[in-house]
């Protein structure tokens, strides 16, 4: 079966296994991602956050476990949904079931926007930078990471099975639709290379502060083999960019 943006999580087996995954110390979620996201958004204390495609919003929960102000999350899978809503559990956060191309950006409204492993199943993103701008409030920050274009140009390797050992990297500067073998189902994705991310950042009016390919740290995985596997290629890209 083919999904195309969050419709995959309201499918119950990729549901399962997909937050079965999630879970694991060793994911790239948590053992390389989300430290960076962390350190890129900084201080948080008593700002108002919106995250594009929240998913289960536990970051969120802990975002205003730590001082957030508030929380806003904006999510197109039901399931997720659902999951975000019990999870957060907080009078000063909000989740919409809305798509990311739908949702309606409030103007001049947040300090931070961000979005983890979101932005690449959106086909339109200067769109997406343009409405994530306005959002924004006046030196307001925006942080998101993606799957690093590197692994995004091309799924060859992954006919082998989900855990790929080597990485075939062809159709870079091809952008568009790709359909990657995901969880046993095949989950339609938007390649873009580097140089697209920042131009469309850039002509949006953002300005870049940073760029990290998520180096990965041994102290964050269980073992030699998974830490040497991870430095093979980088499997994210983060912006920090300030508007």
């Amino acid at each position: 079966m083919e999904f195309r943006g969050a419709s995959a999580y309201d499918h119950e087996d990729f549901f399962s296994n997909y937050m079965k995954r999630r879970g694991r110390k060793d994911s790239p979620n948590n053992a390389i991602e989300a430290p960076i996201i962390y350190e890129l958004i900084g201080d948080f204390q008593n700002k108002s956050i919106l995250d594009l495609g929240c998913g289960d919003a536990s970051f969120g929960k802990d975002l205003l476990s730590q001082g957030a102000s508030y929380y806003t999350g904006v999510e197109g899978s039901e399931q997720m949904v659902s999951a975000a809503k019990l999870n957060l559990n907080s009078e000063s956060g909000t989740i919409y079931h809305e798509n990311l191309e739908t949702y309606s950006f409030p103007s001049n409204h947040f300090d931070i926007v961000t979005s983890r492993f979101a932005i690449h199943y959106i086909s339109d993103i200067r769109s997406l930078f343009q409405n994530a701008y306005h959002a924004l409030k006046t030196n307001g920050k925006f942080v998101f990471s993606v799957q690093h274009p590197l692994t995004t140009s091309s799924f060859i390797s992954k006919q082998a099975g989900d855990k790929r050992g080597n990485w075939v990297i062809d159709d870079y500067f091809l952008e568009g639709e790709r359909k990657e073998p995901w969880i046993d189902q095949i989950v339609v994705k938007y390649h873009r290379t580097i140089e697209q991310y920042f131009r469309g950042l850039t002509e949006t009016g953002f300005r870049i502060d940073d760029l990290r390919e998520g180096s990965p740290q041994r102290e964050r995985f269980s073992s030699d083999a998974e830490y040497k596997r991870r430095q093979r290629i980088p499997v994210v890209l983060i912006f920090s960019c300030r508007k």
